[in-house]
């Protein structure tokens, strides 16, 4: 396999060597490749997902956040659907990954069934913990953004624009603003969140 030359946009999580070995695809030794590859991949988990029943307590499982991520990166990455074992420039500690995210599944479960907060806002909570957490080695911004869609699908609400996806892993103003919604979200405001996702 050839060197990979990627060049990480702000706000993304390098790859340590051992997790680059685990790349599929032995042609690809650019991001911009990379980035394509993934995406074809990630088509792919949205046709899985068609027809799907998007049951609360189904989503909110462990089982089905890492299968959903192994859809979304099966044909990318050897450990697609595992969670992370090291430690990143943001997340926890990788040791405590199964258990931040089944108190996060818990909570989403006791908010909808609660209504603490209308479900739009429970979903934009929802995507901030799981990006805080970051749960896998790469793919968390795509994977906690569909992960969200879902859980809105299950509570028969639209899906969020994103700002449109390919602007958000694109470099400029949309990523530089999802990017600093999500840095106020981990002070513990919300509304840059909330103006990005147009939640009221």
């Amino acid at each position: 396999m050839g060197r990979l030359n990627f060049e990480y946009l702000p706000g993304a999580t390098p790859l340590d060597p051992d997790e680059s070995l685990g790349l599929i695809p032995k042609h690809i030794t650019l991001m911009s490749q990379l980035n394509t590859w993934e995406q074809n991949n990630i088509l792919e988990a949205e046709k899985w997902l068609l027809g799907k029943s998007f049951r609360l307590d189904k989503i909110a499982s462990i089982d089905f956040v890492c299968q959903l991520h192994r859809k979304m990166f099966e044909n990318t990455w050897k450990w697609a659907g595992q969670f992370r074992k090291s430690d990143k420039n943001i997340g926890c500690h990788w040791l405590g990954i199964a258990v931040a995210l089944k108190n996060l599944l818990g909570d989403v479960i006791f908010q909808t069934n609660q209504k603490i907060f209308p479900a739009p806002e429970i979903a934009l909570r929802f995507h901030h913990r799981l990006v805080a957490i970051h749960l896998f080695a790469n793919g968390n911004g795509r994977h906690a953004r569909l992960m969200t869609d879902v859980f809105l699908l299950s509570q028969n609400r639209d899906r969020f624009y994103w700002g449109k996806t390919q602007d958000i892993i694109s470099p400029g103003d949309v990523r530089k603003q999802y990017i600093d919604a999500l840095r106020a979200a981990d002070k513990g405001d919300y509304s840059l969140l909330k103006i990005f996702l147009n939640v009221k």
